[in-house]
């Protein structure tokens, strides 16, 4: 009778966790409608090195937020293991997020892949801050996790 009341409150536990895990996502992710990286699939900037737009017959809803993928190939990649391929700082610019702690939006075709991770810049009016990231990037990337660190708990 114990035991099963154990596992009744660990399986409780578990999904309240969960829900609270998705929640918090969805509140610091940067989307649109639920939509992430404004629809392009996170898997081509690490196969095909490039920004693609995903297709809308190949999504996948991970904690809250919804992907897009170029192929069915990309969205069983994703599948298999999201957090490798979702963008840092929830996708918000990487050089905002090091240079002042707030969340940017981003240009998805202005991105970079550092050590296997994905980090998104803003790119409009003559602005492009991967260039700035380019020029100080060991202390942007402490900064930015450090920063995201707080807004993310």
């Amino acid at each position: 009778m114990k035991y099963g009341l154990f596992l009744i409150s660990v399986f409780i536990g578990v999904q309240v966790a969960t829900a609270q895990d998705a929640v918090l996502r969805v509140k610091h992710i940067n989307h649109v409608n639920g939509l992430a990286i404004e629809g392009y699939d996170p898997v081509a900037y690490f196969t095909a090195h490039s920004a693609q737009k995903g297709n809308p017959q190949y999504t996948f809803t991970y904690g809250g937020i919804t992907y897009r993928f170029a192929s069915l190939q990309n969205l069983q990649t994703f599948k298999a293991n999201p957090a490798a391929y979702e963008p840092q700082y929830g996708g918000w610019c990487a050089y905002a997020m090091g240079n002042t702690g707030e969340k940017v939006p981003v240009d998805p075709g202005t991105f970079k892949i550092v050590n296997g991770k994905l980090y998104l810049f803003y790119n409009k009016w003559l602005n492009n801050t991967l260039t700035s990231w380019n020029k100080n990037e060991k202390q942007l990337n402490a900064n930015a996790n450090a920063n995201w660190n707080k807004i993310y708990r």
